[in-house]
């Protein structure tokens, strides 16, 4: 583990060059704590380093190569020009109040312009205790940082608006949750780290007008094109209705459940934010629960919107003070509408149908989500094979998705959605090519995930570690026959994997 997957060999290396200190200090120290990272390590090791988050940021790949990136971003050193701090923030866990959270483990060491205007916060998660740690030690496990670190760069593969990982780093350090266990540091990338439960803090520790000031930074920060408008407030939140919307929406075409959609979890962006105990669907089973930890079920992948929404109630009861509430009621009661709306646009995509929309094109992938759930078939290959069914080993190939009880309905399902298709008029290997474009290849199940650790942990191995960052960053490819696997469900002992919130 003492390189990332290829070592790069720079002739002339150069300092990391991050200019921005957080626009978050404007709002003054009633919002954060200035702290540096605690050094849980002085001879950290990077593990690996996307490519694709280095540019986020201005960092080239030669400088991820750097000896001192791995002190840097695992907190042993100083971002040069920067001071650090610590957010605090308030929040709903499990649908009960849970009063103060923060970052409990994470620090923010920076933030950065890109070229495009782009603005990212830098921050490390693992980094040691902090004033709002309450019991936790602050710092974070190989295994959940190789979870966040590949998801976080999964998902922007798959499109799905979310924060970002720079790198993970080993501390040399043991940390012990249920066992002991190797420590690590993830850099992560946020567009914001601000959330739902920000709000709530202020709110409900009756301190009206420092709602109204995050309000107004948030809007002046991150909607510019809204500061200065007579309804601003308004129209804000009727866009954070919207990106929420549209993330969740995402999340249920792609088979994504985030396992603790606590509001402290929630983004005011709309980023998929926080990967803990999350899992996509192997078997369609719309209730799945892939947080051992959530024993009523209640973000269960079925409930998601549900809970978005209920979310979205929580920030709007903590609006009260800055915002009409006409305006607030006009934003939930828009919810259900966008999601549906998005939610039916991606799944008409996924069936080919992205070019028109018809009543029966609803009713065709309500049905054949129904013959997926009877049959318990694969959410991914379901999708993903049905746009190799115009020869007969292709439809083989799909139907054997299907129990003995549910095939025959399944090859009726496929007769009318060729007709459908033939309807359109179009040549299918442009169907094809649409098709394979929204609908993965490969997703982070959490076998695969579990096979990156297992592999990192117990052999020092990062080639695969890297191999699988490979697929799921380029989840639309079909890749190499020996990279076939990594595209099943899982078999044997990987079935009775659980992840809970320490995961």
């Amino acid at each position: 583990m003492d390189t990332i997957n290829a070592p790069l060999h720079v002739s002339a290396p150069k300092p990391f060059a991050l200019d921005q200190q957080p626009l978050y200090r404007q709002l003054g120290d009633a919002f954060y704590t200035s702290m540096p990272p605690e050094k849980v390590t002085s001879d950290p090791v990077l593990v690996h380093a996307s490519e694709a988050a280095a540019k986020l940021i201005g960092l080239s790949p030669s400088e991820l190569a750097l000896p001192d990136f791995p002190k840097v971003f695992s907190g042993a050193e100083p971002m040069p020009g920067f001071e650090p701090l610590a957010m605090v923030y308030s929040g709903h866990q499990f649908g009960h109040w849970a009063g103060q959270l923060g970052d409990g483990r994470a620090i923010t060491i920076g933030q950065a312009r890109n070229a495009a205007g782009e603005i990212w916060d830098i921050q490390l998660k693992g980094a040691g205790k902090t004033p709002y740690s309450r019991f936790g030690d602050g710092r974070a496990v190989m295994r959940s940082s190789i979870r966040e670190y590949l998801c976080s760069e999964a998902m922007a593969a798959l499109g799905v608006p979310t924060t970002r990982a720079l790198s993970v780093v080993g501390t040399r350090r043991p940390v012990l949750r249920e066992t002991v266990e190797p420590g690590a540091v993830v850099a992560r990338l946020l567009r914001s780290n601000i959330r739902f439960g920000h709000f709530e803090h202020f709110h409900h520790g009756g301190q009206p007008a420092r709602v109204r000031q995050l309000a107004d930074f948030v809007i002046e920060s991150y909607f510019p094109h809204l500061a200065g408008e007579p309804d601003a407030h308004a129209r804000w939140f009727d866009e954070v209705v919207t990106r929420t919307a549209r993330m969740v929406a995402h999340w249920q075409a792609i088979g994504f459940a985030h396992g603790v959609m606590n509001t402290d979890n929630m983004s005011i962006l709309g980023d998929t934010l926080d990967y803990g105990p999350f899992g996509f669907l192997d078997a369609f089973e719309p209730g799945f629960i892939c947080n051992h930890t959530d024993q009523m079920g209640r973000y269960a992948f079925d409930r998601q919107p549900g809970v978005a929404l209920w979310n979205l109630q929580a920030l709007a009861a903590a609006l009260q003070s800055a915002l009409p509430w006409e305006a607030i009621e006009a934003g939930l009661n828009s919810f259900i509408e966008r999601f549906v709306t998005h939610y039916s646009a991606l799944m008409r995509a996924k069936v080919g149908l992205g070019h028109s929309a018809t009543e029966a094109d609803g009713d065709l992938v309500t049905d054949l989500l129904g013959l997926m759930k009877r049959s318990a078939a694969d959410y991914s290959l379901s999708f993903r094979l049905l746009s190799a069914t115009d020869d007969n080993p292709g439809r083989a190939a799909w139907t054997a998705l299907f129990d003995e009880a549910t095939r025959p309905d399944a090859f009726a399902w496929l007769d009318r959605w060729q007709a459908r298709i033939d309807q359109l008029g179009l040549p299918f290997e442009r169907v094809r090519l649409g098709m394979d474009t929204v609908n993965p290849r490969f997703v982070l199940r959490n076998w695969v995930a579990e096979t990156a650790i297992r592999a990192v942990e117990d052999h020092g191995d990062v080639a695969t570690l890297d191999r699988i960052f490979r697929l799921v960053t380029r989840p639309f490819e079909e890749h190499g026959e020996a990279d076939a696997r990594f595209a099943e469900p899982p078999a044997g002992a990987m079935r009775d994997l659980e992840v809970s919130c320490s995961s």
